[in-house]
């Protein structure tokens, strides 16, 4: 029964806004009021420079690996292992400790894949600088990674619950995009 305090932690770490805690260490403007206004890796390197945006992803990518990675370990069953990378991606996304207003989890997700797999994490970051490397559009080179990532879960790891946890963070991506997805469409991004 005690293995359920994992969702709720998992929420929690993943409520952790690295973006806004990176700024204020570093004395730059809170991401929510300056760029593109998310708290994210993308528009804190907009207003700090790679090494805030790299420690921000770094963040964002571990709060979403260490919760399912050590309920992996405690060897939770599959179901409560999706529901804690879930939970902690939720928490990113609508963090309790600063409004519900979170970033847009490609970091996190990432992490959660990781989690679950190294070579599911493994295949959506490769994917991510193929795609960047062609087009240099980051949200672009999220985004398609985000849509294959079911896929790579089907044919890396075949369970029907990673799968279904692909495709939900997969939905909520593409949802947490769309005024990239408006721009990418009208030539903008």
């Amino acid at each position: 029964m005690i293995e359920w305090l994992f969702v709720p932690a998992a929420y929690l770490i993943g409520s952790i806004s690295s973006a806004i805690i990176i700024c204020r260490l570093m004395g730059l403007p809170d991401p929510r009021e300056q760029g593109s206004g998310n708290p994210g890796a993308t528009n804190v390197m907009r207003i700090g420079g790679k090494k805030a945006a790299a420690i921000t992803l770094f963040g964002d990518l571990l709060k979403g690996l260490l919760p399912v990675y050590v309920a992996k370990v405690v060897g939770v069953p599959v179901e409560l292992l999706v529901l804690t990378g879930i939970a902690a991606f939720m928490g990113h996304l609508y963090p309790i400790f600063f409004k519900f207003e979170g970033g847009k989890g490609v970091a996190t997700s990432i992490g959660v894949l990781l989690g679950f797999s190294w070579a599911l994490g493994g295949a959506f970051v490769g994917t991510w600088l193929l795609i960047y490397k062609l087009g240099k559009i980051s949200s672009l080179s999220a985004l398609c990674a985000s849509v294959l990532s079911p896929i790579y879960a089907w044919f890396i790891l075949g369970d029907i619950w990673i799968v279904g946890a692909s495709v939900f963070m997969m939905v909520l991506l593409l949802w947490r995009h769309k005024s990239n997805i408006q721009r990418l469409i009208k030539g903008e991004e």
